[in-house]
């Protein structure tokens, strides 16, 4: 008799990965294989290859290896060594067990962080090495269960959390009753067309955070900002399938978002506090709809509270008194180059900031964002242990006096949550938005 499902989740397996390379025949194995590496990949792929000299000198980078105790299969370049460089050895005769292997360790043992190429002496992004496995992965129907579902859910309602069409425009009323019982004039405007700015999130607000849509609205309201939401698809700028390698849905969901912004002819899309989302409208999506830039500007969350805050649109009451520690998130640090300005926006709102060490486009991932929180349960525990790193660090401006950790990044703010929780830290997690909507000034109720 089958094991049911539900037995094998609970044994960590993952019935999506199992399924699909039970369906894999050597000869689909070779072929897809051969058919990324020759029609996808070109000059960009062919130096990286050529260029590594197997140093291993950005082993340390990474937060996996330094987190089982410097163990070589979970360096950067042991990840590649063990992935797509068979592949390449091999000329794509690899089995159905290499490939389950394979979208283990590009799913669940890498973040995409992109630390690693800061410390290789050539510059090789191994991200980027990553994501061309994920591709072939991704093509020959192996993508674990969880992340491939939010995809599905991407593809059928164009946002990440099964959010049907009623329900936003509902959530998006809720919150404003809500908040005119703070403030009675405020309004979360929808479909406003020539507003200066669409305001985007990804969906789990909607879904399991709806407050985080209140505290905007309040902060859009008493900033004196233009604005709008849509109430259409195109709403949330979350981007899964971008991880998974399914990047002709990728493209599909940056074309809806940036074609709703355009519909309402705004000026600018304000996202929320979200990494992997900005990562797909200023350097994956964007670019596989072949644009170099986005066709209508994107600011990130952190950008938009430090523009605010020094044009004096909105005035902090009375400092956050507990001292914070400042997350790093990837894709807007590393990738974004938004580290000052998050400490601008942290000196503003906050008397005492602790930094961690190391900090700013040195700091650690993590270790939930690039889809890996995404792949769900069975891989939860991998993800935690293979963030001992994350945690010492935490620890550490714990033992400095921090009290609050601040993580701009939804991701982030999961991932951390479980390592805050596994490893006993101690730290309260917060959002920026949280600490604004705390300290600012707003009307006398």
């Amino acid at each position: 008799m089958a094991e049911p499902a539900e037995e094998k989740e609970k044994k960590g397996l993952d019935i999506g990965l199992e399924k699909g390379v039970s369906k894999l025949t050597p000869e689909k194995i070779e072929q897809t294989i051969n058919d990324v590496l020759d029609k996808e990949c070109g000059p960009r792929f062919k130096t990286y290859v050529e260029t590594c000299i197997h140093c291993g000198l950005c082993s340390e980078a990474c937060h996996y290896y330094l987190s089982h105790d410097n163990d070589p299969r979970f360096s950067p370049v042991g990840k590649v060594k063990q992935t797509i460089w068979e592949m390449l050895r091999k000329k794509g005769k690899v089995n159905g067990e290499f490939i389950k292997r394979a979208a283990e360790i590009t799913h669940t043992e890498c973040n995409l962080c992109k630390r690693c190429a800061m410390y290789c002496p050539f510059g090789i992004d191994i991200a980027y090495l990553m994501t061309v496995v994920r591709r072939i992965i991704h093509k020959l129907g192996c993508t674990p269960q969880y992340i491939q579902d939010t995809a599905h859910s991407h593809s059928v309602h164009y946002n990440q959390m099964w959010v049907k069409g009623d329900e936003w425009p509902d959530t998006l009323q809720w919150q404003e009753e809500e908040a005119q019982a703070e403030i009675p004039t405020l309004r979360i405007p929808l479909e406003k067309e020539g507003a200066e700015i669409m305001y985007s999130v990804i969906a789990p607000e909607p879904k399991f955070q709806a407050q985080l849509i209140y505290q905007a609205a309040v902060i859009m309201d008493q900033a004196g900002v233009d604005w709008t939401m849509p109430a259409t698809v195109g709403w949330d700028n979350s981007d899964m399938a971008m991880f998974t390698g399914d990047s002709e849905l990728m493209g599909r969901l940056k074309r809806a978002h940036f074609e709703t912004a355009a519909r309402l002819k705004v000026k600018r899309i304000v996202m929320g506090e979200c990494g992997h989302a900005f990562r797909s409208v200023y350097d994956m999506g964007n670019r596989w709809l072949g644009w170099q830039m986005p066709p209508i500007p994107i600011v990130h969350a952190i950008e938009f509270y430090a523009e605010i805050l020094r044009a004096g649109k909105i005035k902090v009451a009375k400092k956050f008194s507990r001292p914070v520690t400042l997350h790093d998130p990837c894709n807007v640090v590393r990738g974004g180059g938004l580290h000052e300005d998050a400490r601008y926006v942290t000196r503003q709102l906050c008397e005492t900031l602790v930094e961690m060490h190391p900090n700013r486009e040195h700091n650690y991932c993590c270790c939930a964002g690039g889809g890996v929180i995404n792949c769900g349960p069975p891989y939860k525990m991998k993800r935690i242990e293979g963030n001992r790193v994350k945690a010492e660090q935490l620890f550490a401006a714990k033992a400095r006096g921090a009290e609050v950790l601040i993580t701009p990044c939804h991701n982030c703010h999961s991932g951390l949550h479980d390592i805050v929780h596994h490893y006993g830290v101690g730290l309260e997690i917060k959002f920026f938005g949280d600490i604004l909507y705390e300290v600012m000034e707003k009307p006398e109720g």
